[in-house]
């Protein structure tokens, strides 16, 4: 990605107002020059290995994440008494045609991220020693995600959202179930994506929203009738630059 469309030279912005349709911002890169992720890494134990025993490597800072740094959003939460600290789950189904990821559709009517593409998680409660520990409890109560049939193989960097969470991604591998009895006020739909697609850069799409503040470009990996953006696709770029490099 060339220096001139990189985070570091656009402005940054606040967060998109209610209502934002982030489908309908134009597509101003697809990032399919970026290098590929080799297919043998996207097996179970190549990729075991990898995240278990990772390469040097740097995480991409999005433009949320500058936003959340230069507002002091986290540190305000934290000062007003609310929790700050969070997981996600990122599940890789283990199934014959190749690993798939699983992810959520969260509900409308909820006050953070409503209607949008996540994983499954959320808030760290008191009970939980890590963010292992909240990643499995969150798949359990959102979707049905037995934790016994998840294998936690390491966690991505923290990711700073602009609704003022610290979320650490938790990476497992899960036997696949016959069925997700997910929760109905929290979680919409349950759907699968193979692990192949979202980790091919050309479907990797930089999109940039200009408003009256500045320009906010943020990540979108659309995948049939589904548009994943915003955080979540932010975290499986992170997971795309350490299986790259």
């Amino acid at each position: 990605m060339s220096k001139a469309s990189s985070p570091e030279h656009m402005q940054l912005n606040v967060a998109a107002p209610p209502g934002f349709d982030a489908e309908a911002i134009p597509i101003h890169l697809q990032c399919s020059q970026d290098p590929k992720v080799s297919p043998q890494i996207l097996q179970p134990e190549q990729l075991r290995q990898r995240i278990q025993n990772p390469p040097q490597w740097q995480p991409e800072i999005t433009d949320e994440n500058r936003h959340v740094i230069a507002a002091d959003i986290i540190a305000k939460r934290q000062a007003a008494g609310k929790i700050t600290q969070a997981a996600v789950l990122i599940p890789l189904l283990l199934k014959e045609g190749g690993l798939s990821v699983l992810l959520t559709q969260r509900t409308q009517h909820l006050h953070d991220h409503a209607g949008q593409i996540s994983f499954p998680g959320g808030r760290m409660d008191p009970e939980d020693l890590t963010p292992e520990n909240t990643a499995l409890r969150e798949s359990q109560e959102e979707i049905g995600l037995n934790p016994a049939n998840v294998e936690i193989i390491g966690h991505l960097p923290q990711y700073l959202t602009v609704s003022g969470y610290s979320v650490t991604p938790v990476i497992g591998l899960v036997q696949a179930q016959a069925e997700y009895l997910h929760d109905e006020f929290e979680v919409a739909d349950v759907f699968e994506v193979p692990l192949s697609f979202l980790m091919n850069p050309a479907n990797h799409q930089v999109r940039i929203w200009q408003s009256a503040q500045g320009m906010r470009r943020f990540y979108a990996m659309p995948y049939e009738n589904r548009f994943i953006w915003g955080a979540t696709a932010g975290m499986l770029r992170n997971l795309y630059h350490l299986l790259k490099a």
